[in-house]
Formats: C-alpha cells, sequence, structure tokens
C-alpha cells in the first residue's frame, strides 16, 4: 500500500514513467530512476532521519540511498550539493523535540546525516522577508559563478542547496551577495517584490567579512527549480531546516560555515499548546476565507507533507502566510522555542486577520456605493420609460421643444416673422438629430438664445418731469447741463407718446460723476439699466458675437442685455468709449458703428443669432475722457455732453450732502461723534483735492473717517450696540446689504434694476435710527489737524511767482484730463551775436504746440520790426521752456502766451502779475477759439487770477458758464493779437 501511494505521488510530480513490483518491492523509473529518487526524497523533507520507528516505506528510501551512494564514495563534495543525493535531514515533524542520533540513523545503510554533510553552503541574500521551512521562494541571482556552480550540481545529478539569509539592511553596499542586479527583484508567493541591488563585491574591502551584512540565521533551502533569463536565472527555493551561520567559507560565490538548528524540546500534549495549535488553525482558515489569495501557498504546504498536528511546522506555515515586517519575521524564524515563536505568529496572523477585514470592509463600502449609483441609474431609467409608456414624461427632444414654445406663446405678435421662421426650422432641425449628437448641444444652445430675447416687449417708462428732477436733483448735485438735455429727452416722449433710442456721450474729467448720471437717468426714466465697458476691447465679437461654428460661441453684448434686463427698451451704459483698442480679431469701434447709428440699429445683426434685433428703442449713454481717441465716424453718431468739474463751492456742498455722510457709515462713526469745521474743509479741498472731480476727496474724507473711528474705539468714547437689520426693525427685508446715500456714484460694476428711492430712503432711516447719536462732537477736525490725519498736502499753489512775474514770463491756460490747470511760459536769451537768431524749445511740447511757438517766434519779430528794433530776435538764440518738464505737452492754444513771453523778454517789460491768457495766434496776428473754457475758468480762479484773456470765438462759451463760475473774475476778449499786447504789456504809466 505504500509503494501504491508512492508510485501514485511520483506520478503526480512529473518524474517520469514509473513502474512497480509488489513482489520485489523495487521501483524503477525508465528515464532516471536515481535522480527522481532524490526528488522524491527531497519533497518528503526527508523524514527518515528522525528518532522515531520507521515504516517499511522509510526503509524503502534509505535502501535506495545507500544503492546510490555506494559508487560515489570518491565523487566530488560541495559546499551547496552532495553527489550522493544528499537529501535526509530536515526540520520534519518527527524531529520536533528530538535529536538526531536515533536507533535507525545507526543502520549501515544510511550514510552521515545532512547537519555533518552540508557543513558549507553558498548564500542567498533575501531583501524584504525571510525564507521559512516549508516555504517557496523565488530568488532572482545574477551571480554567473554562483549559477554556474548550481548548473554543475544539476548535471551531476545532485541537488543543490543553499542558505537563504535576509539582510541586515537592505540599502547597504555590499549585501546583495546573490549578485541581484538593477532591475531584478525577488518575490515571494504573497507576491512582495524585494528592491534590486547592485553586487558590490569587485569593490568591497578584501579583508572585509561580506557575510557580516547577513542575519546569523538563515534557513538551509533546496534549488528546487533553476530557471535561465536574460538577467542570470531565477532559482526556485524549498526552505528546509533553520541554520546559523558561523563564519566565512568562501567570496565568490559567497560560502558560509553554517550549524544546523533544531527546534526546542516541547510537550505537544500540553493543553496550552493544544489550545494554541487550534487556534492558530483557526485564525488561517478565517485567514483563508477573507484572502483567497493564501490558498496557493495552502496548497504548496499539504502537498508537501504538511501535518497540522506538528506546531512547529504549522508556525512557519502561518508566519510565511503573513505580510508582516521583515524585522518580526526575522525574529520568528530565529525563535528555536516552539511555543513562544507559536505565541508570536499567532498575533501576527491575528493582526493580518485584521488587515483582511479592513481591506474587505473598505471593497464592501466602495462596491456598495456603485451599487447604490448603479441601482439608482436603472431604477430611473426605468421610471423614464414608464412614463413615456404612460404618456405621462416626453422625452429629451420632446420637452425641449415644448419648452421653447412655451416661451414664445407670451410674445405672440411680437416675435417678427422671419425670427419665427428661423425658430421653426431649427426646432424641426432638433427633432431630427440625435442626442448624442454634437449638432444636437449646438442647435439647442442657438434655440435657447433665440427663445430667451424679449422679442416685441417694452417696458412701461415715467415721463414725468417733476419727479425725474427729483431723482436728479437728488443724486447729484450741480451738473445743470445734463440735468436740463435728460428732462428735455422725457419733454419730447411724453409729447410723441413715445421715446425713441438716443445715443449721449458724456465726456469730462475722471471723478465728476459720469457713470453715476447714468444710473439717476435709468432711475429717473424707470427703465432697466445694463453697463458693460469698452475699455480695452479688442474683440469684435465682443459686440457682434461669435459665429456657431466657433466651440464655445457666445452672442454679443448687447444680445446679452436684451436677455438679462427681459426688455427691449433697458437703458445701456457703455463705458470708457474713449479706450478702445484694436486687435487681430477687429476693429471694435468700426463694430459699434451699427450699434450707435439710430438708423442702422433696428436691423442689428449679431454673429450668433443671424437673425436682425431690433434696438431702436433702446436708451444709450456713453462715458469717456478724451474726445481725440474716439473716431470721427463714431463720434459723428452721439450727442456730446461736457462734464467740465466742479469748482470749489460745488465740491463742499457734494462733500457736505454725500460725501462726508457715506464715509462716516461706512467707518461706522455714530452721528455727531466727528465734526469736520468748514476751515478744514476749505483746506481740504483747496490743498488735499484740486482736481475735477471729486473721488479723491472721498478717499480723503473715508481716511479721515477711518482715523477718527480708530480713535474713538482707542480712547473707549462710544460703546456701538449691536444693529438690527431692516427685516428686524420693520418686518421687512431690506433689498440690499450696503445703503447709498442719494447722489452717491454707485459701484460702476453693478448690473440690473436700481431699487426705487422709497426702499432706499427706508434702508437709510433704519440704519440712523440703530445707531446713537452725539450731542457734542467727541472728535473735532481743524485745518490745522489735516497734516497729521493726511500728511503734507500735495497741492499748495499752482503759482510758481508769487508776487510779479519777471519779464519773458507769461501764464497760460491749459485743458487736461484732470480738468483745467494754469501753466507758466518762460524765455530767456542764450546768446547774443551777429546772426545767433534761433529758437530753442523744451518741456516735452507736442508737434502742435512746438508749431505754434514758431509761429508765435515769427510773429513777434514782425512786431519789433514795425516799432523799428528787430535787432533783438536777429541777434539772439533764445530758449522757450514750459514748466514742468515731465508732463507731455501739446495744443495749438498757447500762442498768444508764446508771443508775449518774447515780446515780454525782448522788451524787458514783466507781463502783469494776475494776467492770465489763452488762444491761438496766426502769423497775422489773429486770434482763434479755444475749448475747455470753463476748466481754464476754474483753473484761474484757483490760482487767484483776476484777469483773463479769451479769444472773441470763445465769448457764447463764457456767456454760458455759470454766475457761481464767473464770479470774481473779469474777462476780455480780442480778436487781433494788438490787443493782447495793449492789455498783457501796457506802456510805462498806463494801468
Amino acid at each position: 500500500m505504500h509503494i501504491l501511494r508512492l508510485s501514485s505521488a511520483l506520478a503526480q510530480a512529473g518524474r517520469g514513467s514509473w513502474s512497480r513490483s509488489i513482489g520485489s518491492r523495487t521501483l524503477v523509473n525508465q528515464t532516471h530512476p536515481q535522480a527522481d529518487l532524490r526528488q522524491l526524497l527531497a519533497a518528503r523533507h526527508y523524514s527518515e532521519d528522525g528518532d522515531e520507528k520507521e515504516s517499511g516505506m522509510g526503509r524503502i528510501f534509505k535502501y535506495f540511498k545507500s544503492q546510490e551512494a555506494a559508487p560515489r564514495n570518491g565523487s566530488r563534495r560541495t559546499p551547496s550539493g552532495s553527489g550522493n543525493g544528499g537529501g535526509n535531514g530536515s526540520g520534519s515533524p518527527s524531529e520536533s523535540g528530538q535529536g538526531s542520533d536515533g536507533s535507525d540513523g545507526a543502520s549501515a545503510l544510511v550514510p552521515a546525516s545532512p547537519e555533518q554533510r552540508h557543513r558549507e553552503v553558498m548564500a542567498v541574500a533575501l531583501s524584504r522577508r525571510p525564507l521559512f521551512p516549508g516555504g517557496i521562494m523565488p530568488v532572482i541571482v545574477s551571480n554567473n559563478k554562483l549559477i554556474k556552480e548550481l548548473f554543475q550540481l544539476r548535471k551531476q545529478n545532485a541537488q543543490a542547496y543553499v542558505g537563504a539569509f535576509m539582510q541586515r539592511v537592505p540599502d547597504a553596499p555590499g549585501t546583495a551577495m546573490d549578485g541581484v542586479e538593477d532591475g531584478s527583484f525577488a518575490v515571494d508567493l504573497l507576491g512582495s517584490a524585494a528592491p534590486p541591488h547592485k553586487n558590490d563585491d569587485a569593490d568591497a574591502d578584501p579583508a572585509a567579512d561580506p557575510s557580516a551584512a547577513l542575519h546569523e540565521v538563515g534557513t538551509f533551502a533546496q534549488v528546487h527549480a533553476i530557471i535561465p533569463h536574460d538577467q542570470g536565472a531565477q532559482l526556485l527555493l524549498l526552505g528546509h531546516r533553520r541554520v546559523r551561520r558561523t563564519g566565512l567559507a568562501g567570496r565568490d560565490p559567497l560560502c558560509v560555515s553554517v550549524q544546523h538548528l533544531r527546534d526546542g524540546r516541547y510537550d505537544p500534549e500540553q493543553d496550552e499548546l493544544k489550545a494554541t495549535t487550534m487556534e492558530i488553525i483557526s485564525t488561517i482558515k478565517e485567514l483563508l476565507a477573507l484572502h483567497p489569495l493564501y490558498n496557493e501557498q495552502m496548497r504548496n504546504f499539504i502537498q508537501f507533507g504538511a501535518d497540522f498536528h506538528d506546531l512547529s511546522r504549522l508556525s512557519d506555515l502561518a508566519a510565511s502566510l503573513t505580510t508582516a515586517d521583515a524585522g518580526a519575521l526575522q525574529a520568528c524564524l530565529e525563535e528555536l522555542g516552539v511555543a513562544e515563536r507559536a505565541a508570536q505568529v499567532l498575533l501576527l496572523v491575528k493582526k493580518e486577520v485584521e488587515l483582511c477585514r479592513l481591506q474587505a470592509d473598505i471593497g464592501r463600502r466602495v462596491e456598495e456605493k456603485i451599487s447604490k449609483d448603479q441601482r439608482r441609474y436603472f431604477l430611473m431609467e426605468q421610471l423614464k420609460s414608464i412614463k413615456k409608456e404612460l404618456g405621462l414624461e416626453k422625452d429629451e427632444k420632446s420637452a425641449l421643444v415644448q419648452r421653447f414654445r412655451e416661451r414664445l406663446e407670451p410674445l405672440g405678435s411680437g416675435v417678427p416673422e422671419d425670427v419665427r421662421r428661423v425658430i421653426e426650422e431649427e426646432l424641426e432641425k432638433l427633432q431630427a438629430i440625435e442626442p448624442a449628437s454634437s449638432e444636437f448641444n449646438v442647435t439647442r444652445n442657438y434655440l435657447d438664445w433665440l427663445t430667451a430675447l424679449p422679442w416685441g416687449k417694452i417696458s412701461t417708462e415715467r415721463l414725468d418731469i417733476p419727479a425725474a428732477q427729483e431723482v436728479l436733483d437728488e443724486d447729484h448735485y450741480g451738473l445743470d447741463d445734463v440735468k436740463e438735455r435728460i428732462l428735455e429727452f422725457i419733454a419730447v416722449g411724453k409729447l410723441r407718446g413715445s421715446t425713441q433710442g438716443k445715443i449721449l456721450c458724456l465726456v469730462g474729467p475722471p471723478g465728476v460723476g459720469k457713470t453715476s448720471v447714468g444710473r439717476s437717468i435709468a432711475r429717473a426714466l424707470d427703465r432697466k439699466y445694463y453697463r458693460f465697458s469698452v475699455g480695452g476691447l479688442s474683440d469684435v465679437a465682443e459686440i457682434k458675437g461669435h459665429r456657431r461654428t466657433y466651440v464655445g460661441a457666445m452672442p454679443g453684448k448687447m444680445v446679452q442685455c436684451l436677455k438679462n434686463t427681459g426688455i427691449s427698451n433697458p437703458f445701456v451704459l457703455i463705458d470708457e468709449i474713449d479706450k478702445l483698442g484694436r486687435g487681430y480679431q477687429g476693429d471694435p469701434a468700426s463694430a459699434l458703428l451699427e450699434l450707435l447709428d439710430p438708423e442702422q440699429n433696428s436691423s442689428f445683426l449679431d454673429h450668433y443669432l443671424d437673425v436682425a434685433v431690433d434696438l431702436s428703442k433702446v436708451l444709450f449713454m456713453c462715458t469717456a475722457n478724451l474726445l481725440d481717441t474716439i473716431p470721427g465716424p463714431l463720434l459723428d453718431r452721439m450727442e456730446v455732453i461736457r462734464l467740465s468739474g466742479y469748482i470749489f463751492d460745488e465740491k463742499v456742498a457734494i462733500a457736505r450732502r454725500y460725501l462726508e455722510v457715506q464715509a462716516r457709515k461706512d467707518a461706522g462713526v455714530p452721528r455727531g461723534a466727528v465734526h469736520i469745521t468748514d476751515a478744514a474743509m476749505t483746506a481740504l479741498v483747496e490743498e488735499y483735492a484740486r482736481e475735477a472731480g471729486v473721488r479723491n476727496l472721498k478717499k480723503q474724507l473715508e481716511k479721515i473717517y477711518r482715523k477718527a473711528a480708530f480713535r474713538l474705539v482707542k480712547e473707549g468714547l462710544v460703546d456701538i450696540p449691536v444693529v438690527k437689520d431692516a427685516q428686524e426693525s420693520d418686518g421687512e427685508a431690506p433689498e440690499g446689504p450696503n445703503t447709498l446715500p442719494p447722489g452717491t456714484p454707485p459701484t460702476a460694476s453693478i448690473q440690473g434694476e436700481v431699487p426705487p428711492p422709497a426702499e432706499s430712503v427706508e434702508r437709510e432711516r433704519v440704519e440712523e435710527e440703530a445707531l446713537p447719536a452725539f450731542d457734542a462732537p467727541a472728535v473735532t477736525v481743524d485745518a490745522g489737524d489735516l497734516a497729521a490725519l493726511l500728511g503734507p498736502p500735495p497741492f499748495t499753489s499752482d503759482k510758481i511767482y508769487a508776487s510779479a512775474t519777471p519779464p519773458g514770463v507769461v501764464m497760460g491756460l491749459a485743458w487736461t484730463a484732470m480738468g483745467g490747470s494754469t501753466l507758466y511760459i518762460e524765455a530767456a536769451a542764450v546768446e547774443r551775436g551777429e546772426g545767433k537768431g534761433s529758437l530753442r524749445t523744451t518741456g516735452q511740447l507736442g508737434d502742435v504746440m512746438k508749431e505754434s511757438a514758431a509761429i508765435a517766434h515769427t510773429y513777434a519779430r514782425r512786431v519789433l520790426q514795425a516799432r523799428g528794433d528787430a535787432a533783438f530776435f536777429e541777434q539772439s538764440a533764445l530758449h522757450v521752456h514750459v514748466p514742468a518738464g515731465a508732463t507731455p505737452k501739446d495744443g495749438p492754444s498757447a500762442g498768444c502766451a508764446i508771443a508775449t513771453a518774447l515780446l515780454s523778454l525782448a522788451l524787458a517789460r514783466p507781463v502783469r502779475p494776475d494776467l492770465a491768457m489763452t488762444g491761438e495766434v496766426t502769423l497775422t496776428g489773429k486770434v482763434l477759439p479755444i475749448g475747455g473754457v470753463k476748466e481754464k475758468t476754474l483753473a484761474a480762479k484757483r490760482s487767484g487770477v483776476r484777469h483773463i484773456l479769451f479769444p472773441e470765438g470763445n465769448r457764447r462759451d463764457w456767456e454760458e458758464l455759470a454766475e457761481d463760475v464767473r464770479a470774481g473774475l473779469e474777462v476780455h476778449f480780442v480778436e487781433e493779437y494788438q490787443q493782447v499786447f495793449d492789455l498783457a504789456l501796457p506802456e510805462e504809466g498806463s494801468a
């Protein structure tokens, strides 16, 4: 019966064609009987070397071993192989607790024990985890000498054995004793890959012990298979027993002397060990159920003679199943006490079970989430199908078509026929396209825009002149010309019964309220408000839209405006129209020609919609700082209204009525807590905010109130209670988070409908009542405190010369984007001599101003020639300078001033100190009109000038100025330069 089992095992192992003879009790291999016997003995782990009583099968093994070893007693012996099979003796179950010198070991048929035959073995280094007895581990080696030795043993039909030792430090140099190169790896049955290590034997110290980098305790392993490949060879190691490294026996390949170790004695019948064995077996079963990957290793253990009652072998199996760290596994390998090793291994296996449970829990949660989403998707699809069958719900295309048609129903006849025809064609096209097609989304978006526009929908305007006047006066102080034009527009619309779209253009310096005026006009007319800025715009598609062929195409700004406002007659503010850009995408200024032309915008064609859109009912208003940069054809389509800026009295009134109130609220200062005196306000306007607008004045007031708030809190002068919102106070929710006082310029980026004035007033009242009021001011700001609060004043005076000016110096008047300003023109003679007459100009003068200087120089020579004194200009090199040199200057209006400066220098006669002039002079002495009369007048008042010279052609502009602007000034209108000469350079003794 034993022979039958042995024959069956050998046949399954594929060792050749075996035949059996029961009568002779012999086994014959038809190919290599001795080699296959050695394989069988190795697979049985040398179980016949124990001290226990052997069976008949064991005696048959020993008989064939003795027959095989007899003819080769003098054969070559190597540290890693044996010519006589050398496969007896291992850590088998019969060795547990027994010695190696049993009675059967003394039989004449058995050669020396394996411990005596394999005192020296070739060493193979393991990087990640040790090899346990009974385990299998593939290892890739590239040491050619080691591979050659192993192949030589296989050619001699001898078994090859090595010592598998784990490295102490995986990355230490010289530890890759098995010659593992870069790119190679060692893999155990659980898939753990060992990192590659280079063979540094060639660079190692000859006196150093290369085996010192290995752990002392390793595994005596049989080389079960050698598979060559391009990186060397792969060894399939089968662990047999524990060995201890005792010394170095060879360097290349590395050979070490070893001592074979036996397990410590233990009583397998002890109850505690039995319980430990059962617990390990139970844990392994649980581990196998949680992780099927371990089944392969379990089958190998059973195939090579597993005995689950052997606690030593069971502990080694359990340790090899875990993914514990290398240190813990090496400690289990070094432990010879079976009971202690079993306790360590049980802890590792329990931890492995917990890890597998955690892994299973994570996988289960992920699968549940995926299953839930899939189930919901399937149910939703089924629900759609059921509703579709019952007629309760239509498919996606039918629902879209119905939604588009429902949008058009309220518009009725307001939709033009050509637009309705295009929509019907696109709806038919949409129904014929599959939803998965890219054209489906393009068509759907196109229909979405076509049906979202307010075709023919017009809001009711408020054509009430008193109400509009009240709104405009409430929001802005001054600006009478702008208010008058808006009231005229309302009056015409009231007489006609409807208002037509107009294009207004507000031109003025920054901070004068151009954008905020637009919001006030929209509120006065009760129109929807929409604003967009074209500053720096260089793409025509922003105005005219993109072609639908482009990915992400959208309509232009005006189509977006109509969709957002929902009406066809909104108030549209186009900001910064003088700062239009121009790039490779086209010229936006040319695109605005169609938009802002009342004769063309009734059929405005957007590239995206490709249908005519009526914009004739839209009220357009543009803002600009300069007119020079606006193209002429575009400027011709707009009605220009100039906002020249504010005078001193207007700035003070605006600061008191609007800016100071808003700055106090923004800073959270209670009413009456801070007081700014009139002297401080006057100094603030004159020395810190001299520009034409009030934006810088607002910043300075905000800075003052911030510092005042800091002082109130620091000194504990005020205790601010919690402010209740409007909903708690009156039971009504406020329209917005912030409250703007009347006339405060609103945020330019806000788009949409302006809230009614009643709601704004109500919010102001609620906030004012929530804050405490002071009977007496806690902080008073006087003129002397401004330097400490705001720093030194940036503006002191435009007058460089405090009293009289020297000969050759004249005060001129200039217009700038920031308002008007005064400037001095200085002339000086550099050198004199025969033929030295010349003129040089400095001060960053533009080409037009240089031409004016040349004309003035020529005319001044004619004036002196008429007086009989032409030698000065013929013999003098003259230099004309206009401070400040860092500011660019240009324009034709400095001709009179330059000619007067040259004549003042030639006659050595100073100009009147309280006189300022402007005007363009010709070669014949004619004085031509100029622009910017109001700005220049305001600049003259700021500089303390009493007399102004204007061309006669500007008399109408002067008379249009307000009385408070003209107050304190005496104006002189001139047509010929001789009048300028008589006023600026009077004869001695004349006034």
